[in-house]
């Protein structure tokens, strides 16, 4: 190297043009970033394969965040197909028409005076506590927790094999058939075929399953796929903000919006059950890979809100790639957002962040419930959370000793 003196531009060295140094800077940043790229590729594929069931956060301190890729192999277009469709089934809820007609199905006086007790209870209960102390739930959620114990004790009838129509006697499945015009006119996807059991009779018994919300309030009976249908839709008819959750397990459920806690609130008709998401994984000790929730202003990946330990309770998700899966959500949010205004789009983004925030919270507090499980003289997290759900059980009882006349079985009759 030839010493030149200080603040003169050194030589080009001879054989090499002006651009020597452009081409060699070039090269030294391509090499750099290949050189990043792999240990990104190679801390990622680490943190897969120590927990392949999981999904992915969408953000990361460790890391850059995934980066949603639209789906391009078969199996990741044939999940975003099938996601677009299910996507469809909330919008179909904000019909005006359908709406109005479920508000007359329900008793709207018995189910708001049952919410305002119960409001007041729990007015009652935080006024003991001090004069800071927020109640549990406002009255909406009551409001939908009235909802859900009329449309399960009264409403909707949960069917396996439906009588015969001509004896009432007990049926046995014998196989499906394609709907007939009729059927498939007011929604049926599929039907199933029973026989009759009575030997004297042997009749065929024909079970459309619906989709249409509005067909639903007249059968009034299905399997869970209808009681989440239709429960959902009376939740929006009352005024809730509501989802629709499909879950890969052949589950579904509903998940109603708490403006009194700012978040989303898991609901299940068929069990009648209301802010319990670990009901599937600890109750049912049901092993989950996907759950996707609807609305006709998003859709969310959900799954962290129903499986805390993905050691334990998850499945792989093997449907699409998870960059994939970022994309078709977002897609789906962008849809049903587009032609919404500048303020609604800022308010459901800043749900979308929080509730992103809540799904990390719970991942750390089940890792740490599972550290003070292996320290000894620690109180245990879950026998906290068992008799605290005891009381407010004992609680209820005694709401329903007193309100026992708002479920008089005859009114299913009257409706």
């Amino acid at each position: 190297r030839t010493p030149t003196s200080r603040g003169r531009r050194p030589a080009v060295p001879e054989g090499l043009n002006e651009t020597w140094a452009k081409d060699l800077t070039d090269q030294f940043r391509r090499t750099l970033s290949t050189k990043r790229m792999n240990t990104l590729t190679r801390n990622t594929t680490q943190q897969q394969q120590q927990s392949p069931n999981a999904p992915p956060s969408y953000s990361s301190l460790r890391n850059i965040p995934l980066v949603a890729t639209a789906p391009s192999d078969r199996n990741s277009l044939r999940f975003r197909s099938m996601l677009l469709s299910l996507s469809n089934t909330p919008c179909r809820w904000e019909n005006p028409g359908l709406l109005d007609e479920a508000l007359r199905s329900i008793p709207l006086e018995r189910i708001y005076d049952q919410a305002q007790e119960e409001s007041d209870l729990y007015l009652a209960e935080a006024a003991s506590l001090g004069p800071n102390t927020k109640p549990a739930w406002g009255y909406q959620d009551c409001v939908v927790r009235a909802l859900m114990k009329w449309f399960k004790r009264h409403f909707f009838q949960w069917i396996n094999n439906p009588k015969c129509g001509a004896c009432h006697a007990p049926t046995i499945a014998v196989g499906m058939a394609a709907p007939l015009p009729d059927e498939q006119a007011r929604g049926a996807n599929r039907v199933e075929i029973y026989q009759c059991s009575n030997a004297q009779c042997q009749a065929h018994e024909r079970f459309p399953r619906y989709s249409d919300a509005f067909v639903l309030l007249q059968t009034r009976r299905g399997r869970v796929g209808e009681w989440a249908n239709c429960f959902s839709m009376l939740c929006r008819a009352v005024g809730s903000r509501v989802r629709w959750v499909w879950n890969s397990e052949d589950h579904v459920w509903t998940e109603v919006y708490s403006e009194h806690r700012k978040r989303w609130v898991h609901v299940d008709a068929v069990e009648e059950v209301w802010d319990q998401p670990l009901l599937y994984t600890h109750g049912w000790k049901k092993k989950l890979a996907y759950c996707i929730a609807f609305s006709a202003d998003g859709c969310q990946d959900v799954t962290r809100r129903y499986v805390r330990n993905f050691g334990k309770h998850g499945l792989p998700r093997t449907k699409a790639q998870e960059s994939a899966v970022l994309h078709i959500i977002a897609e789906i949010k962008n849809m049903r957002r587009r032609d919404m205004n500048k303020t609604d789009k800022f308010r459901l983004e800043g749900e979308d962040i929080r509730e992103d925030k809540e799904f990390r919270q719970n991942v750390i507090e089940s890792l740490s419930r599972e550290i003070c499980r292996m320290l000894p003289g620690r109180p245990d997290a879950d026998m906290l959370k068992a008799q605290e759900r005891a009381r407010e059980a004992q609680l209820a009882r005694a709401r329903n000793q007193q309100n026992a006349q708002f479920y008089n079985p005859r009114d299913q009759h009257q409706q």
